[in-house]
């Protein structure tokens, strides 16, 4: 189907209950022209689950310029291992180099970092999005108590979707735990990004990422000289606007 309507508060309760791998089914027939945000050790157990469904599996991951070594690593070494086509996109040249000319490389640790992330991953990330009718991704309640306690299965994505449009949403991970997506990774073999192995829970870009120390929540690695209600870079606005 293509740029349909779902009752998704309905949808949602009728979700709650089923496997990740079930609500991906119910994705995947749901949707013809359907996508698959990846990055981080949630996403690629989505690719695995999803590839066991529909090989052809679109799936796409932003390349912001600034990422660790060991992802871009990791990229293709998901590609190869299920012979994907990972659509890289990236950010508009001439604003990067407006915003580094203008206030130099790290501006972000001086003000916050949503102009560089607006400007190297959601735009890129819009601009993707107004192509598809729906996308797929590894949100997890747990991950920001402060932001995504509360993030549905499926939800309409009401941030990037056309005025005229819907865009529908899946969170099929919404109510697992870490533990569960790394029983799931070490379980199926699947391969994750090498900077688990140093300490690193939740991946971003190099400047802004560390690893985290004992007792630590997952995000407190992320954007850590910031308040942890603003630990969202906005690509799921609406887990915040909700």
């Amino acid at each position: 189907m293509s740029g349909q309507l779902l009752n998704t508060v309905d949808l949602d309760a009728k979700l709650q209950d089923q496997t990740p791998q079930q609500i991906l089914e119910f994705a995947l027939g749901e949707f013809d022209n359907i996508a698959l945000s990846f990055s981080g050790a949630e996403d690629v157990v989505l690719v695995d689950m999803a590839h066991k469904i529909r090989p052809d599996i679109e799936v796409f991951c932003l390349d912001t310029g600034r990422l660790h070594a060991e992802t871009y690593q990791f990229i293709e070494q998901v590609r190869k291992r299920y012979n994907l086509n990972i659509e890289v996109l990236s950010p508009n040249g001439e604003a990067v180099r407006k915003l580094v000319t203008e206030k130099g490389l790290y501006s972000f640790y001086e003000d916050n970092h949503q102009e560089c992330c607006g400007i190297r991953k959601i735009t890129p990330l819009r601009n993707k999005l107004l192509e598809v009718d729906a996308w797929i991704t590894g949100q997890r309640k747990d991950q920001s108590p402060g932001t995504r306690a509360q993030i549905p299965v499926i939800q309409n994505d009401k941030a990037f979707a056309r005025p005229e449009e819907t865009l529908t949403k899946f969170n099929p991970l919404a109510n697992w735990s870490s533990k569960q997506v790394w029983d799931y990774i070490r379980y199926n073999d699947v391969p994750y990004n090498a900077l688990h192995d140093q300490g690193y829970i939740s991946i971003g870009c190099e400047p802004c990422t560390r690893p985290v120390g004992p007792n630590q929540h997952e995000r407190e690695g992320r954007w850590w000289w910031e308040a942890a209600t603003k630990k969202e870079c906005g690509l799921h606005q609406t887990n915040i606007e909700s």
